[in-house]
């Protein structure tokens, strides 16, 4: 059985687990097995409905002690419910609660793991997982021959597949550990796509010159329905919140769309957004290093182009 760890947060269902459950359900179909959720916590979604998505049934531990994440915590919840369950691959999303808990699910299952798989296993000979190493430079291909398999997927690999159809959901009964953390207060930014869920991202540099002028990424954003980045350099200077710095030091990000204007495409920089599908980079230097990596670019001033495509878009959808 194909066990597939549901994320959530505030009560609701992350975009990133419906990828994960995808994912899961095909390569439960591949191996011939039932595809099977875990969901820790309460949430106000429709779990049933989750069946679209591939499931067969969803396992819940529906304690509220569990609607705050700690990595021990789940670990522990976790472990036994996939031996409950006589799971024989777990599949978590490659996000910022995956990694945290994912390796330490393995080493409790003596299981065998590759984190940020970008594909289905090839399961023609032995159990083979593709992903991306050297900060996305090569691909590696790792065999795992032990008998519980752990999987963590990167975003925006595989995408949210639907069918028609609904699923069982069984409480399940396991001992919570007590929590290793206390949650105090949650301070929470509204307003904001979160960049980790954002499919589309418009991100700025220094080339911006001053936060003063932070309005024109803001408005093609707004425009969009993109998420806002930007580069360490704005960071680090207090241009923006350190929670908008995307590259290999800060979030990474894997959208549909990776917007980049005046970041010069550093290697570090690169390293964070370079999963995503399309990149696009504005920039008034034609030798900028992120042009190489880009699949379009524009080579002018961040203060004409932006205004003029923000006015464009607008325009088509008026």
């Amino acid at each position: 059985m194909v066990l597939i760890y549901i994320d959530q947060a505030e009560q609701q269902i992350k975009k990133s687990s419906l990828e994960a459950i995808s994912y899961g359900a095909a390569l439960a179909k591949q191996l011939g097995v039932s595809a099977e959720g875990i969901l820790l916590g309460t949430v106000t979604d429709d779990l049933a409905g989750l069946g679209k998505y591939g499931l067969q049934k969803i396992h819940q531990v529906a304690d509220a002690n569990l609607n705050h994440f700690d990595a021990r915590v789940f670990t522990q919840v976790l472990t036994e419910a996939a031996k409950a369950a006589n799971a024989s691959v777990l599949v978590f999303a490659h996000n910022l609660n995956g990694k945290a808990i994912a390796p330490a699910v393995a080493v409790k299952l003596h299981a065998g793991i590759v984190t940020g798989a970008n594909s289905l296993p090839d399961t023609s000979i032995g159990f083979t997982v593709t992903k991306t190493v050297f900060s996305g430079k090569a691909f590696a291909q790792i065999n795992i021959d032990t008998p519980v398999k752990v999987i963590s997927i990167n975003q925006n690999c595989f995408g949210v597949h639907t069918q028609e159809g609904s699923c069982a959901v069984e409480a399940l009964a396991i001992a919570i550990p007590a929590a290793s953390i206390k949650v105090t207060a949650t301070h929470k930014v509204d307003g904001e796509i979160p960049l980790t869920e954002a499919n589309l991202v418009v991100s700025g540099g220094r080339g911006l010159k001053g936060p003063e002028n932070w309005g024109i990424i803001e408005d093609l954003a707004k425009v969009l329905g993109a998420a806002t980045a930007c580069s360490r350099p704005v960071s680090d200077s207090d241009w923006r919140p350190h929670h908008e710095h995307v590259g290999q030091t800060g979030v990474q990000v894997a959208p549909n769309l990776y917007i980049a204007v005046g970041i010069s495409g550093a290697i570090q920089h690169l390293a964070g957004v370079n999963r995503s599908k399309t990149i696009v980079v504005i920039n008034k230097d034609p030798e900028a290093p992120f042009f190489k990596a880009a699949d379009y670019g524009i080579v002018g001033d961040a203060f004409e182009v932006l205004p003029a495509l923000t006015a464009a878009i607008q325009k088509s959808k008026a």
